[in-house]
């Protein structure tokens, strides 16, 4: 303030510095985020110090020697986007340990270079240059900037990661259980301390195909899958194949199965064949013979359970194919076939069960290793009184657990097919 100036005239200046000093911040901040993410992201925190701090200093030098007193000093946008695409190049093309100092290098080479040539435009009156650069250029460079800055702060709003701050200070296990109901894509992995693949060790694999129930609809969380609490309680290692509304019989499936490393395999057939009216009794005979044929390629010793729908009132004795219902303002299925469409081959629950019990007894005779699961075993009709399916197809998660707690009983209990004596 000079002498003799007003105070409401330095108290306005002083509200613009301050302004201005936390618009720089966000700024300063935001761009160091975004230069340093992903792989590069363990350096953020210090990358945010340095730019801020270089903001800091460019501002005051600029706001003590500019002849111009409106000019306003701060980090620059379209430098950190080009900075960030460079950074992202140098990244992947170097290991993991060598990634943030040269990254930190460039920063401070490029930072470095500008100062020096803004210097000699400057010192030498050379700044009628920049007259000579083609406006396509100069439009291109804005835009193409504009787009970088748009898709990294999305991408860095869309990629915080999720952090295990409580884990006990030892060598341990850790497993993660991604999400069951969306489509998850894991970008990177970070640990502040050397981590290593987990042993095998005696685990055996499990591996499990079946509907939207094995999927985990309507279940509190990945691990709480009926499929999940089983194999925590059994002691074994899942490789859950449960694709909902697409336990079809598929070819494909089979030969996936045929295929994974497996010490214990459970196929559970039968509700999306009815609710999706895909086939008639004709068909399906041979299908399941050709599933299982499939798998016997790859595991011809290994216990294969064959698993016959859970309860489901809508499709025990009426055919498909199944439709959502909204008449009592929540989502629910019902069954829109006629159960008089059975003696033409039309699928329902309680045909599929009698099917598949007969299929298994007949191929059982030569594959001592094949066994199969009434599914009303797991859930049955006293279990939905009890426990009733909130959308009239998948279980809750009681009854997740149920089924789980039934499954590790019935399966990997004393006597069961996968019971460890037996396997």
């Amino acid at each position: 303030m000079t002498v003799g100036e007003r105070p409401s005239h330095a108290a306005t200046q002083l509200l613009t510095a301050v302004s201005i000093g936390i618009l720089q911040l966000g700024i300063a901040i935001s761009l160091a985020a975004l230069v340093f993410s992903e792989s590069l992201a363990p350096g953020a925190g210090r990358a945010a110090v340095g730019f801020v701090l270089g903001t800091g200093i460019v501002s005051a030098v600029v706001g003590l020697t500019t002849r111009m007193p409106v000019a306003v000093a701060g980090s620059q946008d379209t430098a950190a986007i080009v900075m960030a695409a460079v950074a992202a190049s140098l990244a992947a093309s170097t290991t993991t340990e060598g990634a943030l100092p040269t990254v930190v290098v460039m920063v401070a080479l490029c930072a470095l270079l500008t100062g020096l040539a803004f210097w000699f435009l400057g010192a030498k009156s050379k700044t009628s240059f920049v007259r000579y650069l083609p406006w396509p250029v100069i439009t291109g460079f804005t835009a193409g900037t504009g787009w970088l800055l748009l898709r990294g702060g999305v991408e860095v709003m869309h990629g915080a990661g999720i952090e295990f701050t409580e884990l006990p200070d030892r060598v341990k296990d850790v497993e993660i259980w991604l999400p069951h109901t969306e489509i998850t894509e894991l970008v990177a992995l970070r640990t502040d301390a050397p981590v290593e693949v987990a042993p095998r060790g005696d685990r055996r694999v499990w591996v499990h195909h079946g509907s939207s129930i094995s999927h985990g609809s309507n279940a509190a969380s990945p691990s709480t899958t009926w499929p999940g609490l089983t194999a925590s309680s059994g002691g074994v290692e899942l490789v859950n194949l449960g694709f909902g509304g697409s336990a079809l019989l598929d070819p494909f499936t089979a030969r996936t199965v045929r295929d994974v490393p497996a010490d214990l395999i459970s196929i559970k057939i039968g509700i999306n064949l009815v609710n999706s009216d895909l086939m008639r009794l004709r068909a399906f005979g041979p299908a399941v013979h050709g599933f299982l044929d499939t798998i016997r390629e790859g595991h011809p010793t290994t216990p294969l359970l064959v698993v016959s729908p859970v309860y489901c009132p809508i499709h025990e004795d009426t055919p498909g194919p199944g439709a959502v219902d909204f008449d009592d303002g929540r989502l629910s299925f019902r069954a829109t076939g006629d159960p008089a469409e059975r003696a033409a081959g039309k699928l329902t629950l309680s045909v599929i069960r009698e099917e598949l019990a007969g299929i298994v007894e007949q191929r059982a005779a030569d594959d001592p290793a094949l066994s199969y699961l009434d599914g009303r075993d797991l859930y049955g009709e006293a279990d939905f009184a009890e426990l009733p399916l909130p959308d009239r197809l998948h279980p809750d998660p009681a009854a997740h657990r149920r089924i789980g707690d039934r499954f590790t009983e019935l399966v990997f209990g004393t006597g069961g097919p996968f019971a460890p004596q037996r396997a």
